[in-house]
């Protein structure tokens, strides 16, 4: 089960979320050939983390959903069925689909963030 936003997920995220509320990041490394890491980086509690220039924040699961106000994340009737709701500040319910638990998330940010009800 995919655990943490994907790049391109945490280049659109880090336009909209507080980067302090990333859990992870992706390390940009500088050679002879610069690439970002494949899998991220865990950003240690209490560490006082600086993103350099080129890092990319990305967030699990956990930090996803503490973002969201009553967020409810549950799978549909099948596997690859996920579900994201939460209730926005006037109360309305709000509900996306993806399909895994993370895209869900991700896609119900997006969707509060155009609603301007993030």
């Amino acid at each position: 089960m995919k655990a943490f936003t994907n790049l391109e997920q945490s280049c659109k995220l880090a336009e909209i979320l507080p980067l302090e509320s990333a859990d992870m990041f992706y390390h940009y490394n500088v050679g002879i050939k610069s690439y970002y890491e494949d899998a991220p980086r865990v950003i240690q509690v209490n560490n006082h983390f600086t993103f350099f220039h080129r890092d990319i924040p990305c967030w699990s699961l956990a930090a996803l959903l503490s973002v969201l106000e009553h967020p409810r994340c549950f799978q549909g009737d099948k596997p690859t069925y996920w579900f994201c709701g939460c209730f926005d500040k006037d109360k309305l319910y709000h509900e996306v689909e993806a399909d895994n638990p993370v895209d869900a998330c991700v896609e119900m940010i997006l969707k509060l963030y155009k609603l301007n009800l993030l």
